[in-house]
């Protein structure tokens, strides 16, 4: 990109994340771990590093204490060349005492911290997606349009795009209209996009595709002014739309991985789709690295294991036991002759001192980690959860809702919640 172009990103640090509930009881969505390592908040921060945009506002609001911890531990910015990560917070003004009310509304009460760092665009960017992108190539386009407003698309067989937010565009990428969720088949046969834009995608598929939107939006810096100037709360359902026939909207067309990380069974899907031999998504691309905090951990340790497709984290110890299908998070521990499939381990934030585990004996507690002679399938085991010898954990044939010790079932998912202590031999 030219040096020309100023550009702020914004990260939206999401609301309440009830579809991600119980992942979001103690955090917000961005700073869910993903990937044995990572949090969710890494993937937009090191797009925009990878894409030269240095300089980053995270919109925070609900249970934002480990999110801000990890942004501050993480990413640290020498004094010569100008970037910045700036974490902006829900704040009581002369103006308003309210929380943010949705992502327009956050935005346009920050203008005022925009203002002060010279910016001729705004890149605002989604906290929970899982993707890698280069947004200097939406922002070229965004100039060599002309354009007010350019909207990431990605392109969605006709017979997939039931719960997206569709759009209309020409062949010049401008956008004539949107379409929230549509069911008719007729009206999404109208939103197909036009054979010369089909020809262009890379996709060998002859069945027709729409554009989706991927929520994430180029905005030039007097657009941005002008369509926050009203009481709209959201950019997506509001905003967005009433600038059709106002502003020159423009759609970019993004064909690789894109996942939006909105509810338990699309979290778990992503992370074990990182376990398969060709992963959709490639953590392994030098070109474009996945940053998180440097932890300094050692090296894992597996003694007598039979492993099969598991992405295992750093600093894990794991003793003669089966894993099949899993993502193990750092400092896992995990006991004798247990038995993980399909199985997501965010692991622990601390390892427990010899003190520590001895008093767990004593007073009859499970220490952090996965005991001995265990059997878990189907679940989501978050962060310092103390699973009990014995222990037998599978939602199959049980209904999503609360259960007993820190277990919840969603989505057809068995989640133990963070922090919940199992007993020994319990079965669910």
């Amino acid at each position: 990109m030219a040096e020309s172009k100023k550009i702020l990103s914004v990260i939206m640090g999401g609301g309440r994340g009830t579809r991600l509930f119980p992942l979001t009881k103690e955090r917000c969505k961005p700073a869910v771990p993903l990937a044995g390592k990572y949090r969710l908040v890494d993937i937009p921060i090191s797009n925009c590093l990878n894409s030269g945009c240095n300089r980053i506002f995270v919109l925070s609001q609900f249970l934002t204490a480990s999110l801000h911890r990890h942004i501050q531990k993480s990413y640290q910015f020498d004094p010569f060349g100008g970037g910045f990560i700036d974490i902006l917070s829900a704040e009581q003004t002369e103006k308003s005492n309210a929380w943010y009310e949705g992502t327009a509304d956050a935005v346009r009460r920050n203008l005022v911290h925009f203002h002060r760092h010279g910016h001729d665009f705004v890149l605002i960017l989604s906290g929970d997606q899982l993707y890698r992108m280069d947004f200097s190539k939406i922002v070229d386009q965004h100039v060599a349009t002309g354009a007010d407003v350019t909207i990431a698309a990605i392109p969605f067989p006709i017979s997939k795009v039931e719960g997206l937010g569709l759009m209309r565009v020409a062949d010049d990428l401008s956008i004539a209209a949107f379409v929230e969720k549509p069911k008719d088949p007729a009206i999404i046969q109208g939103l197909a996009i036009s054979p010369t834009l089909q020809a262009k995608l890379t996709t060998t598929s002859t069945e027709k595709h729409c554009l989706a939107s991927m929520g994430i939006y180029v905005f030039s810096r007097e657009a941005l002014r002008d369509s926050l100037d009203n009481n709209m709360k959201d950019f997506g359902k509001e905003v967005i739309p009433a600038l059709l026939g106002k502003k020159k909207l423009f759609s970019h067309i993004f064909e690789g991985y894109w996942e939006d990380i909105g509810t338990v069974k699309a979290f778990f899907d992503a992370n074990l789709a990182l376990a398969q031999p060709l992963p959709p998504f490639n953590f392994f691309d030098r070109s474009a690295p996945i940053y998180t905090h440097p932890r300094y951990l050692p090296a894992s340790k597996v003694n007598k294991c039979n492993i099969d497709h598991v992405v295992l984290g750093d600093g894990c110890l794991v003793t003669d036991s089966t894993l099949k299908h899993c993502v193990i998070g750092i400092r896992s521990i995990l006991g004798e002759n247990s038995h993980l499939e399909d199985v997501v381990m965010m692991g622990a934030d601390y390892y427990q001192t010899e003190k520590e585990v001895l008093a767990d004996k004593a007073h009859n507690r499970p220490s952090i980690g996965v005991g001995r002679n265990c059997r878990i399938h189907h679940a989501i085991i978050d962060k310092n959860a103390r699973i009990g010898d014995g222990v037998s954990l599978s939602p199959a044939g049980k209904a999503d809702g609360d259960y007993a010790h820190g277990v919840v079932i969603r989505d057809g998912i068995l989640c133990v919640i963070k922090g919940a202590v199992i007993p020994s031999g319990f079965v669910l």
